[in-house]
């Protein structure tokens, strides 16, 4: 059975001519003429039973002709719209239901009948297309801006399964769009997701799905050392042995090789002593040195100074000579004993006691990626990484993925939970290759494989950014679902323009004029290509926006600036 409802008489006009995909309507009357516009969508009957071709307006025209009407002595119109076939829906039969495919198995006849496709009918297709007539699966994401009756829907699964971009320039919407698809995803009873929140955007967000942790900042370093209180400490012994390295050894120093092979073998025995005197002795034959287990790291820093002083046996009797690596070591031991005395980097090396648990990771892992007994899946989880210092923030927001990624992975497949990954200002860790250092290689290398392989494990990607063009390509082309807001720049728009379709490419030309909370909708989880004006979340995030003009008419708190030195200082605001 058909979703539409049309007469005869509700025609726009009249097919008059056709080839290949593209066909021209014969419109009578002008007033729907003026009904028509570019990139509405248009239904026209099909030469096959139970089929509907659906058609994008590309051109519409309205031009005089030389001829004069002999009754009205009016001169003549040329007035016709040109549309390009998208795709064939066919009619419900038996079980079988509504199905939108990007294929065209007829075409129309001549003067066969063309609708508009608006309102209720709109609404019914993206139903269809989104594969969400029953609800089950819909992501209502706003209204159509050709036609603001109709609501739009995406398809939740395709949207998490195949991996999703959102970006647009500075102030054109992306963090009102993640906050509406945030709210939706909470308000699903086994919901498991987390927010990468790099600048705090998205403290607002609230409800009973969505709980808040921070990273511990300069001021939290004598809090309670419990993720009761939201606050989070990321211990030194998370980070793998190529993240360990990055942190400590300078690449740049001479003795870098000597000072990476060292600290391979010393965290190694560092962690075979914390497992010996904890007895789990069961795993000190399988453990490597990238396996999550504790060890003391002033054990390690003891034993380095004893290397980078040790004196050997000399040739002759009873004398004595430099080791092997004697005074190699400096670098390596003066970097890290600033980064254990730095008070930014106190949630790696000031979680005290508690982070140096054996059971640790178990009670990290059920706040922040596992279930709780109110929700199944332990519902929207926000972590702030606004205190983390910008140089290794790639470090460790990747630290937080592979611990994500790789509770995923060693998770019997019969127990196995999904969980999504809100990426907020990709491009600040998810790089391109030529703008990357060395900690950003580390942090690509983690979500790539999470690009290439989360699907597998239940694991997916949503990437933000307002520089498309700047994120990682390999990240990026594992995307199949795009969510583009207003684009200025045009290494961003041809990243957008390469996603579409022969067919549709003329849909990017709108990319540089949408409006704020405008947004062009492509991939898998809605078939045709849309423009969408976003809804309204229940809670904006803190997008950072000024009103620059206003705030200049107004008064100026007093002290702002001692207060600022004040923060920068303590490194704390």
């Amino acid at each position: 059975m058909t979703i539409f409802t049309y007469k005869d008489d509700d025609a726009l006009g009249q097919v008059a001519s056709v080839d290949t995909a593209t066909v021209i309507v014969d419109v009578v009357d002008i007033e729907c003429l003026k009904r028509l516009q570019v990139n509405r969508l248009a239904i026209l009957q099909s030469s096959k039973a139970g089929q509907h071709l659906i058609g994008l307006i590309t051109q519409v025209i309205r031009k005089k002709t030389v001829e004069v009407d002999e009754k009205t002595g009016e001169q003549g119109e040329y007035n016709v719209c040109k549309i390009s076939l998208v795709g064939t829906l066919l009619d419900k039969v038996g079980t079988q239901e509504n199905v939108f495919r990007r294929t065209l198995e007829s075409v129309p006849e001549i003067d066969a009948n063309c609708f508009a496709l608006e309102g209720e009918n709109l609404t019914r297709f993206m139903q269809v297309i989104s594969h969400s007539v029953d609800g089950d699966n819909a992501l209502v994401i706003g209204k159509y801006t050709l036609d603001d009756a109709a609501d739009a829907y995406l398809n939740g699964n395709k949207f998490f399964q195949r991996h999703a971009f959102i970006g647009g320039s500075t102030g054109s919407g992306k963090s009102w769009t993640t906050a509406k698809i945030i709210e939706q995803v909470a308000e699903l009873r086994n919901a498991n997701a987390i927010i990468l929140d790099l600048h705090g955007e998205y403290e607002p967000l609230s409800g009973d799905g969505i709980s808040h942790y921070k990273i511990a900042g300069p001021s939290d370093i004598e809090a309670a050392r419990t993720l009761k209180n939201g606050i989070v400490y990321l211990p030194y012994w998370l980070l793998s042995y190529e993240a360990l390295v990055s942190l400590f050894v300078d690449r740049s120093d001479q003795n870098a090789p000597n000072q990476a092979m060292i600290m391979a073998r010393e965290v190694n025995n560092t962690k075979r002593k914390y497992l010996t005197d904890k007895k789990q002795t069961q795993l000190l034959d399988n453990f490597t040195i990238d396996s999550p287990v504790p060890f003391i790291i002033e054990d390690l820093l003891t034993k380095l100074n004893e290397i980078n002083v040790e004196m050997v046996p000399g040739a002759r009797a009873g004398t004595e000579k430099q080791g092997e690596f004697h005074g190699k070591l400096s670098r390596m031991i003066s970097r890290l004993e600033n980064k254990l005395s730095d008070r930014r980097l106190g949630f790696l090396f000031q979680g005290g006691e508690d982070a140096l648990q054996f059971d640790w990771l178990n009670r990290f892992s059920a706040a922040l990626f596992g279930s709780s007994e109110e929700r199944g899946g332990g519902g929207v989880k926000v972590i702030n990484f606004s205190e983390v210092p910008s140089d290794i923030l790639p470090l460790i927001v990747s630290l937080v993925a592979r611990v994500a990624f790789s509770i995923q992975q060693w998770t019997p497949i019969d127990l196995r939970h999904p969980v999504a990954l809100f990426c907020d200002e990709a491009h600040l860790y998810l790089p391109t290759r030529s703008m990357a250092d060395a900690t950003d290689d580390i942090s690509i290398q983690i979500f790539e494989r999470i690009a290439k392989e989360g699907r597998k494990y239940g694991t997916s990607l949503v990437v933000i950014s307002q520089r498309p063009s700047e994120v990682n390509k390999t990240i990026l082309s594992q995307c199949s679902n795009f969510v583009a807001m207003r684009l200025t720049n045009a290494d961003d728009q041809s990243v957008i323009k390469k996603l579409l379709p022969d067919s549709l490419g003329g849909f990017s030309d709108i990319l540089p004029t949408l409006d704020t909370g405008e947004a062009l909708i492509v991939g898998d989880a809605s078939l045709l290509p849309s423009r969408i004006r976003v809804g309204e979340p229940n809670n904006k995030p803190n997008s950072g926006t000024v009103d620059f003009w206003s705030v200049w008419h107004a008064d100026v708190a007093g002290g702002r600036l001692d207060a600022a030195i004040d923060n920068w200082r303590k490194q704390n605001i």
